[in-house]
């Protein structure tokens, strides 16, 4: 064999050698340890298949909207519900804490990517021409000076997918946290329209009590007027005066709980409670819309939980930590390079004055005492857990969901037999009033009347108050317009890009969540301005 053919065979075992290299770090690159994930499918009951509360749907079923509060047209409710989404610091913590959830997981993505580092330095230095051990006549150097600017690299190849599964599985809990946010909203939209629903309710029953208080008034000067002409007794005087001052009394604790009622309001709009002042309404009803919300069927009520979509990514990602504890056992590769110039002067760029090292380090750990196999173990349980807080939260959803259409129902029916009996009280007092002036009864008949045709009158009221907040619960337990496809997806949660330096400030948008400027509402009893996303 000549010279010229055994190079070209060294060269092509070279070429051959490279390329194995080369598809070996490849598969080893793409070795996933983590298990294959899929998410929990559940076979329903035939109840939920047509004959139980929750069935199939059908296009007669209302599902919520997104701004589900406005069908109960009531423009003030409708303005405080914007005031609480654009100013309720509640919300924006939840916000901030979904970008952290995001910078997390960039942090862990990060580590894909080669780490580089520059570095540069200079210094000038004079020894004591009488040190130490310094021989008498010597002619060392006194001065000296150092220049030098060096770059070094280092990158751990992701040969297990370790940097991989702990950047998904971040990426996940990222979308847990996007789902969370949508939870915490719908929960405050809920929280202030049950409140507001209550303080209309209490407006009603105080709108009761005036017109009770109106009517007993009267009755005490009836029984005052029937004493002063020897035809009533004192006896009926005190007793009509009981009952007007009880009735006066019951209006002072509803007025007091109004009152708390309508600070809660103020503290979920970010306002002090002296600062809001929610005019009374005088009607004895509370003038809302009369909502049915339609179910549907069981497979779309799961897509339209955040709390769901939370349990399930947490449960994704649960999946990908065992992926994390898996590839501890395997060996731990790094390559690191250094290089740079350094000389006594300004004459760096020079072959001469340069440095430069290069390293492959494998780290393998031998004996760990069972560290590897109980974090592998507590991977699996963690997993585990997760799949049974799963399936518990879809098992809570169901029963809300149960919940609101029994109560819905049945507080409807309450709120209709409740109307027959204030009819039929308000007709007993009329009579009985009617008998007591004519001398035909004695008033203990009279207070008896009064009594029940205020408990009828209050009843109602308080039915219809229920009746509508169980519709708000419902809708909350529907999801409240919410649906799983707006979660960001995994390609979206990277707050910012590999090679940007600016707009750091503020995350790119992501999973509809909006982060506010920071909140410097020096004023907190402005309710009636509102901030808006901070400048990018």
């Amino acid at each position: 064999m000549t010279c010229g053919v055994r190079r070209r065979v060294v060269r092509q075992a070279r070429k051959w050698r490279v390329g194995l290299a080369l598809g070996a770090m490849g598969c080893l690159a793409a070795c996933d340890l983590a298990p294959a994930y899929q998410e929990p499918k559940y076979l329903y009951p035939d109840g939920w298949k047509g004959h139980g509360v929750l069935v199939d749907g059908h296009p007669a079923d209302a599902a919520p909207r997104r701004d589900w509060w406005t069908s109960f047209r009531d423009p003030e409710l409708n303005a405080l519900e914007g005031r609480m989404l654009a100013r309720n610091p509640t919300l924006q913590a939840a916000a901030e804490i979904f970008t952290q959830s995001r910078d997390i997981a960039r942090e862990t993505e990060a580590q894909l990517y080669p780490q580089l580092s520059a570095m540069g330095a200079m210094s000038n230095n004079q020894a004591s021409k009488t040190r130490l051990w310094r021989p008498s006549g010597s002619t060392s150097p006194l001065y000296e000076s150092s220049v030098y600017y060096s770059g070094a690299a280092t990158w751990e190849p992701d040969f297990w997918d370790h940097i991989r599964n702990t950047s998904h599985m971040q990426k996940n809990l990222a979308q847990a946290e996007a789902a969370s946010y949508a939870l915490t909203r719908l929960e405050l939209e809920a929280e202030l329209a049950s409140d507001y629903i209550g303080l209309r309710g209490l407006d009603a029953q105080l709108a009761v009590y005036d017109d009770s208080v109106r009517y007993f008034r009267a009755a005490v000067q009836i029984t005052q007027l029937r004493q002063f002409g020897a035809i009533g007794a004192g006896m009926d005087v005190s007793r009509a005066q009981d009952e007007l001052f009880a009735t006066m009394a019951a209006r002072s604790n509803t007025q007091a709980q109004r009152e708390v009622m309508e600070h809660a309001i103020a503290t979920l709009v970010n306002a002090t409670p002296v600062s809001l002042d929610l005019p009374r309404s005088h009607s004895q009803t509370l003038g809302f819309a009369d909502i049915v919300f339609g179910a549907g069927i069981p497979s779309g009520l799961l897509q339209r939980r955040p709390d769901v979509a939370e349990a399930e990514r947490r449960m994704a990602a649960s999946s990908r930590a065992i992926g994390v504890a898996r590839a501890a056992f395997y060996p731990n590769v790094t390559f690191s390079a250094t290089g740079g110039f350094m000389n006594n002067g300004f004459d760096l760029a020079n072959l001469a004055n340069s440095m430069w090292s290069y390293a492959v380090q494998a780290v393998e750990p031998a004996f760990t005492g069972g560290l590897r196999r109980a974090a592998l173990q507590r991977a699996w349980s963690q997993y585990r857990e997760a799949a049974d807080s799963y399936r518990a939260t879809v098992l809570g959803a169901f029963q809300d969901v149960e919940d609101g259409l029994s109560q819905t129902r049945r507080f409807r029916e309450q709120q209709e037999q409740q109307a027959q009996a204030v009819a039929a009280a308000l007709r007993t007092q009329k009579m009985v009033m009617a008998l007591y002036t004519g001398g035909l009864t004695n008033y203990l008949d009279v207070v008896v009347a009064q009594q029940a045709a205020l408990t009828a009158r209050i009843g109602e009221v308080q039915a219809e108050t229920i009746q509508l907040q169980a519709t708000v619960r419902l809708a909350r337990a529907l999801g409240g317009g919410w649906n799983r496809n707006e979660l960001p997806p995994v390609s979206k949660i990277d707050p910012i890009h590999p090679l940007q330096y600016q707009g750091l400030h503020w995350p790119t948008p992501a999973g509809g969540v909006t982060n506010f400027g920071a909140p410097a509402d020096a004023n907190l009893g402005d309710v009636g301005a509102t901030r808006g996303p901070a400048t990018k």
